[in-house]
């Protein structure tokens, strides 16, 4: 068998680490160096992202379908990070990974964001009395505001779906599972320091009932073919 020197087992060795890191193995959150980008894994309570959030009644760690994540009981439960990670960016795209559930409230805000000038980007669902919802995503910038909904764009609750906000800097977009929603113009930032919420918006109404998993953050406007779309597995 060959020998492996010192200097190479210590070159492996770095390669292994940051491989493991990359793929978000070491720690709930990691970050890529080529793009900027952010990895959230929302299955503990203890730390989202490197930073220990403030717990909102009670949410549970369970795994749900493939894997772990937080289920957040749509009245009481949520999470606050003393965060932006949008902060300074002038064009960015929000990926999350959730699971809605079929007997959650019409009105949930499940991803917010808000800086110290009362700028704000959200993710929302309007629930349905026959189990399906509609993605709702809202910009604000002072007098600047845009909302993205359409209820006749229906999707099933009691399942694992990547949603996304896009922004370019001119337009916000919406997606579904990759499947562009709605487009509209709005102008928008850049963010300043602020905070994040999630399963439930900042000042703690409109809870969020279901499951999440990860939150992707990426300073770019991503096209719709590198968004992310749910894995069989994860039903």
């Amino acid at each position: 068998m060959a020998k492996i020197h010192p200097e190479q087992r210590l070159t492996l060795a770095f390669v292994l680490l940051a491989a493991l890191a990359m793929n978000g193995c070491t720690n709930n959150s990691a970050t890529t160096q080529e793009t900027g980008a952010i990895y959230w894994k929302i299955d503990n309570l203890a730390s989202v992202g490197g930073q220990k959030p403030e717990v909102l009644g009670a949410p549970q760690e369970e795994n749900v379908g493939s894997g772990k994540a937080l289920v957040f009981n749509g009245s009481s439960d949520g999470l606050i990070l003393p965060v932006n990670p949008l902060a300074g960016w002038t064009q960015f795209t929000i990926e999350v990974l959730f699971n809605p559930a079929a007997d959650g409230a019409e009105a949930q805000r499940f991803f917010h964001i808000e800086d110290t000038a009362e700028r704000r980007a959200l993710l929302e669902i309007r629930l349905t009395k026959d189990a399906q919802w509609s993605l709702d995503t809202f910009l604000l910038d002072g007098p600047g505001n845009l909302t993205l909904n359409d209820p006749a764009q229906l999707h099933p609750a009691g399942q694992w779906h990547w949603v996304a906000l896009r922004y370019d800097g001119q337009k916000m977009t919406s997606f579904v599972n990759g499947v562009q929603q709605l487009e509209g113009s709005v102008a928008f930032g850049p963010m300043t320091a602020g905070q994040t919420s999630i399963g439930v918006r900042l000042n703690k109404v409109y809870w969020f009932k279901g499951a999440i998993r990860e939150v992707r953050l990426t300073p770019g406007a991503l096209p719709a073919a590198q968004l992310q779309k749910p894995a069989a597995k994860n039903n």
